[in-house]
């Protein structure tokens, strides 16, 4: 086991579960907010499930998925107003809660803890299928056109997974508002996926005929 890459995980992992705590609960007003412990439940056990095994099965991938730096100019535009998306749907969240603003309902919230699992499942199934991932946009080093399994049938299966997985947050943490929010997500993932679709169509061979192949980016027939 690498033991400086166990550790880089480890310390992000903390570092992630603190803020998030921290957007949530601050603005709530207490630690008494069920929604919130639901929110945190859901997202970062899977998470260190998933961690713990990519750190065995395939380090290189972990490696790849803790590195978030991008080289893009583009893209650095796109991943600081995400950051300030996500930060104000969790603050919204944490409000709504304290003052009763436009809560959803319990059967709402079950609804949406169902998704983000499911999501969250395909979620692992892409990490499985494309060993080349990584949380920034580039063409590595020999890199292969994957299509088959969920890249059959969509182009970009990790955005129809966050897609979902994002949506479901402002569910599940009981707030219209941070729903509301969240569909910011759309407009940001389709900015991305142009650059992205670029980047590969230039530097990653086969990616062209791919695109006539799967004619479809996120949703099949729809987006």
């Amino acid at each position: 086991m690498n033991k400086k890459l166990f550790l880089q995980a480890i310390v992000k992992y903390l570092a992630g579960l603190f803020i998030f705590g921290l957007l949530l609960f601050l603005p709530a007003g207490t630690f008494k907010y069920p929604n919130g412990w639901l929110m945190i439940t859901v997202l970062f056990v899977p998470m260190f499930i998933a961690g713990i095994v990519m750190m065995f099965k395939n380090p290189e991938l972990l490696k790849k998925r803790l590195n978030a730096k991008e080289e893009e100019k583009e893209q650095k535009g796109v991943v600081a107003f995400s950051g300030i998306m996500f930060l104000t749907a969790f603050v919204a969240a944490g409000l709504s809660f304290r003052f009763k603003w436009l809560l959803l309902s319990k059967q709402a919230v079950i609804i949406g803890t169902v998704i983000f699992l499911l999501a969250y499942a395909m979620y692992t199934e892409v990490l499985r299928e494309n060993t080349f991932l990584s949380r920034t946009i580039e063409v590595q080093e020999n890199q292969k056109v994957i299509d088959t399994g969920l890249y059959g049938i969509v182009r970009h299966p990790m955005y129809s997974a966050t897609l979902f997985l994002f949506l479901s947050m402002g569910i599940i943490l009981g707030s219209l508002i941070s729903f509301a929010i969240l569909l910011l997500y759309i407009p940001i993932i389709d900015k991305r996926m142009k650059n992205e679709e670029k980047v590969l169509e230039e530097g990653l061979e086969g990616y062209k005929e791919y695109k006539l192949k799967v004619k479809h980016k996120v949703i099949p027939f729809i987006w």
